[in-house]
């Protein structure tokens, strides 16, 4: 069964990146600018199908989304085991590129527009793939899907049993494990995430499971000055997700 990918983004990096896994390619009639001139011929080039269809077909398949006149139908990404997520992290570690590996982990989210949000911003900063436990939380399902807007066919969903062994399992891997606690004494800008982490988010409401926290090497929050006690999760996973990038591009034009 195919998923339908749109946006000339992500369209753009499932060609460039995933052309396997691609069946179609299909263009808004009417439009030929130098972006879907780009897309068509990357399409040309691995070989897929181009198919052109009506401004009203594209409406009744993504509604009022912002669906930029593309989209492809593609195979949905295979869901990762325990094993691969190790295995991807340490070859990242061993990459000649230098360029140390995150991922996003959350404990027991239980809104799919929240898994979905967080997909969408864990792509976008470049994280390895976000792992799930497969009890208690919410699974990939067609919300998700679409509120991730592409994201769940570009980064890998790991979906693990025991939340707290994989936690461990990373730590020997060589990542950082830091989770993210209103109550942690350090703030995130002031705490080195630039090197390989796991970033660990809590559930809606309850945050961080006791044994999640424990397991953790360190925890942080982000600054607030307002009345409000804490942050939607897939808020502060995006502020959290970005001070990581922000950093890890500073080490970069460092060095």
């Amino acid at each position: 069964m195919s998923e339908k990918v749109y946006g000339l983004h992500a369209v753009r990096a499932l060609l460039t990146r995933h052309a396997e896994r691609v069946s179609t390619v299909t263009i808004a009639e009417g439009r030929a600018d130098p972006r879907m001139t780009e897309i068509q011929s990357l399409a040309q080039k691995a070989g897929k199908t181009v198919k052109r269809a009506s401004p009203a077909v594209f409406k009744q398949l993504f509604g009022e989304a912002v669906h930029q006149s593309v989209y492809v139908d593609v195979a949905p990404l295979a869901v990762w085991r325990e094993e691969e997520l190790v295995a991807a992290i340490v070859k990242q570690l061993e990459a000649a590129d230098g360029k140390p590996p995150f991922v996003l982990m959350l404990d027991g989210v239980q809104d799919p527009h929240n898994l979905g949000a967080c997909l969408r911003t864990a792509d976008a900063c470049g994280a390895l793939a976000v792992v799930i436990p497969k009890d208690r939380a919410v699974q990939m399902n067609a919300t998700v899907r679409k509120v991730a807007a592409g994201a769940a066919e570009t980064t890998p969903i790991a979906v693990v049993t025991n939340f707290a062994r994989t936690l461990r399992l990373l730590k020997e891997a060589g990542l950082w494990i830091v989770g993210a606690d209103a109550e942690a004494p350090k703030l995130a800008h002031e705490t080195d995430l630039s090197g390989p982490i796991a970033l660990v988010m809590g559930a809606e409401g309850s945050g961080l499971r006791q044994l999640t926290r424990e397991t953790c090497d360190l925890t942080v929050r982000l600054p607030q000055q307002g009345a409000v006690e804490s942050l939607n999760v897939s808020v502060a996973s995006g502020m959290l997700l970005y001070e990581a990038l922000r950093q890890r591009l500073s080490a970069k034009k460092g060095r």
